[in-house]
């Protein structure tokens, strides 16, 4: 029988301090309920739920991603970190429950374009008026890199997969308004990316 490794990711690691000071202020409200779309790793989801006991945190991905997450939850043992749901975009349904928020960090430039718009839908569809959006990674502007760095990042993305990229900022936004959402914030971040949050309207 095989053993599986706990994986771990380096940027989760570098990033989940400077996101948690953000994510203090959008997620003030006791008993609110996060759906983590990508949860990856599993480290965002522990990390996280432990620093915001106040809140719920969903965690979902793919199948084969798991077995991973679970063993981050089983070692964290935190009562407010949910073991993950299935949710491939496009290929299986919206997880249930009612979810007050949906976080999603490093997804739309992995996924492909296609993915981007039924995710969107998704999110227009079963997410309830003043739910919020959070998504976290890079973004172009008028077409524009914020730096050298994230066009070499998008080479590398294009490389391994033609149908990934950096997503530009104003495509994301257009997509979001016809699903009524409105921008409520555009916060850079280190490392040449950007926390976004999107409110139902």
């Amino acid at each position: 029988m095989s053993v599986i490794e706990k994986p771990f990711s380096p940027a989760c690691e570098r990033n989940q301090a400077v996101i948690l000071e953000q994510l203090r202020e959008l997620l003030s409200t006791t008993g609110q309920s996060i759906l983590e779309v990508g949860t990856g790793t599993g480290q965002h989801a522990v990390y996280f739920a432990a620093k915001l006991p106040h809140i719920i945190w969903q965690t979902a991905d793919l199948i084969e991603k798991h077995a991973g997450i679970n063993l981050w939850l089983s070692d964290a043992n935190l009562t407010n970190a949910l073991p993950p749901v299935e949710y491939a975009i496009g290929h299986s349904q919206w997880p249930d429950g009612q979810y007050d928020v949906v976080y999603s960090a490093n997804v739309l430039h992995i996924i492909s374009e296609a993915l981007v718009v039924l995710l969107i839908k998704d999110l227009g569809a079963h997410l309830k008026e003043a739910a919020r959006v959070i998504f976290y990674g890079p973004f172009k502007y008028g077409g524009q890199y914020t730096a050298d760095s994230n066009a070499d990042f998008n080479e590398w993305l294009k490389a391994r997969d033609p149908q990934s990229g950096i997503r530009d900022f104003a495509v994301i936004e257009s997509l979001m308004q016809q699903q009524n959402f409105k921008l409520v914030s555009d916060i850079t971040m280190p490392a040449n990316n950007q926390l976004i949050v999107f409110e139902k309207s």
